[in-house]
């Protein structure tokens, strides 16, 4: 019997929705306030997957300025029909308001259309159905028209597009509120037809420790829709705080070429305490029919860390490779930036085979554009290291790593001039912001231009160490910092965490203007990232 480990995608990607088309299987998953957005991956035997690129990957498509974190791009859904791919997703502006779009492409790995707006479609969580009969249907969620009669008491609605105008015609349709008398944030719709009849599918309780899966069933899209007596069909809410694997919920049905039927769905790993560094990943767990209705994972009724695997072709891609020595002439689809990168602040050709970032006026402990280069955290330990040169110029210019959560909580483990006034020495500090109050850890004098850091992290004990190049061993500046700062439970929101490259300049902390200065620089000549997970 082959097996496979959960969670399929580790570390911050949520929400996943996939399609197959003939033997291929294609998954996009939430993205919020990081650039490039919607992460799209490629599986023969849902797996082993590879990403091939971001779905929205140009400004046009994507203008995520001023994005307070966790805001942005909230649970997209990729459908295939007649030879195009589609993916439609909401965009969370930070007074909540919603506005919700679609693009589409004939190859999934791009490029993909600018976004067509659809007016008059409240609420998050949009989803499509083609029809057997041409006709396509929208469901996404809202307030109930009669008001909430409880906190974040939700109605799923149905409304038909028409795709040859971009728009929503036709009335809307309430469908289900959930399973659940008091059920709250019923969202993630999705709408298929198998076998004749229409099944919805949604997650409710909240994305936290009470999320859940549950589904109704009708035999005409716009319903009545009858819930499924054995809801929900997936929770982990009923095992407490200790079980491995938390705040189940979010799931998408697949149907292989196989006729065999699995699920894509969110959870979180807590270690350490009830705390979720990784944020929330996808996971994949199999189903059976019973009586017209889903069973998942007969006879445990749970999501595993270890299961049997899809009677697929195994088909594992290339090991990505634990060093990235930015020799491409365009950077992986592993890296991202915070918020729609503005201005030349980064370069691959100014130093052939480094990443150059020129120090920006921007700091990554405001919610701002800052010059940042980073990739999630996918492993509860791990080690990252980076080369760098650099020769700090003015007082509070600084770069270096960062391990970040969100502006307010985060490590920043820099070389710059620190201090009072043009006298200002340079030294290696490694600053902690835990609920936006900073503290310096660590410091050591260094005077030089080229330099290595490392970052490790043995569960919720993070080190930080240092060493010039061209030296075997590495000097520690502070090797038991608590990494529970990185956690959605200590910072709040919905990602997980990230771990890059930073350069900012002399005024970054002070909200004062100053353009870029385009000789003030930092070369990161490789980046190294491998888990150290048993």
């Amino acid at each position: 019997m082959r097996t496979f480990r959960n969670p399929v995608l580790p570390g911050f990607y949520p929400d996943p929705s996939a399609v197959r088309v003939g033997d291929d299987y294609y998954l996009v998953t939430s993205s919020f306030e990081y650039f490039p957005g919607v992460p799209i991956f490629h599986s023969k035997d849902l797996v082993h997957w590879r990403q091939l690129c971001h779905v929205l990957d140009r400004p046009s498509q994507l203008d995520l300025d001023g994005a307070m974190p966790s805001k942005g791009i909230w649970a997209p859904t990729i459908r295939y029909h007649d030879g195009v791919f589609y993916m439609i997703t909401t965009f969370v502006a930070n007074d909540l308001e919603c506005r919700n779009f679609y693009v589409t492409a004939t190859d999934p790995a791009g490029s993909w259309s600018d976004p067509v707006w659809l007016d008059d479609a409240p609420g998050i969580d949009p989803s499509l159905l083609f029809d057997d009969d041409g006709k396509v249907y929208y469901t996404g969620n809202r307030r109930p028209s009669e008001g909430q009669q409880y906190a974040k008491e939700m109605d799923i609605w149905l409304q038909e597009l028409d795709l040859a105008r971009g728009r929503l015609v036709g009335p809307k349709v309430s469908l289900w509120r959930g399973a659940l008398k008091v059920a709250h944030a019923q969202e993630g719709p999705h709408l298929y037809k198998i076998g004749g009849m229409y099944y919805l599918t949604i997650a409710e309780g909240g994305t936290g420790h009470t999320h859940a899966i549950t589904i109704a069933r009708s035999d005409s899209p716009t319903g009545p829709f009858e819930g499924y007596k054995g809801n929900p069909i997936l929770t982990h809410r009923h095992l407490g705080r200790g079980y491995p694997i938390v705040n189940v919920g979010h799931g998408e049905l697949i149907e292989t070429q196989k006729g065999d039927w699995w699920m894509a769905c969110l959870a979180s790993r807590p270690y350490g305490g009830y705390y979720r560094n990784l944020g929330r990943e996808t996971f994949l767990v199999p189903v059976a029919w019973e009586d017209g209705w889903p069973v998942v994972n007969p006879g445990k009724g749970v999501v595993e860390l270890e299961g049997e695997a899809p009677d697929l072709p195994w088909t594992p891609w290339p090991e990505a490779a634990v060093r990235d020595d930015f020799d491409a002439p365009a950077l992986a689809p592993c890296w991202n930036f915070i918020r729609t990168p503005r201005g030349d602040f980064w370069s691959l050709e100014a130093q052939p085979g480094a990443l150059r970032l020129q120090l920006k006026p921007a700091s990554i402990a405001r919610d701002d554009n800052p010059a940042f280069v980073g990739r999630r955290q996918q492993h509860m330990s791990f080690a990252a290291a980076t080369a760098m040169r650099f020769a700090p110029k003015a007082e509070g210019d600084e770069a270096g790593l960062v391990l970040l959560q969100n502006a307010d909580n985060q490590f920043r483990f820099t070389y710059g001039r620190f201090g009072g006034g043009p006298e200002a020495s340079t030294e290696l500090r490694l600053t902690q912001r835990r609920r936006g109050e900073e503290t310096v850890l660590a410091s050591a004098p260094f005077a030089g231009d080229a330099l290595e850091l490392r970052a490790s992290a043995d569960g919720q004990r993070y080190a930080f160490s240092w060493r010039e190049p061209g030296a075997s061993e590495w000097r520690t500046l502070l090797g038991d910092a608590d990494g529970t700062l990185l956690s959605t439970d200590i910072a709040g929101g919905f990602t997980g965490a990230y771990i890059g490259m930073y350069a900012a300049g002399s005024e970054s902390g002070s909200g004062a203007a100053r353009e870029m200065d385009n000789d003030n620089y930092a070369d990161f000549d490789w980046f190294d990232y491998e888990s150290a997970d048993a």
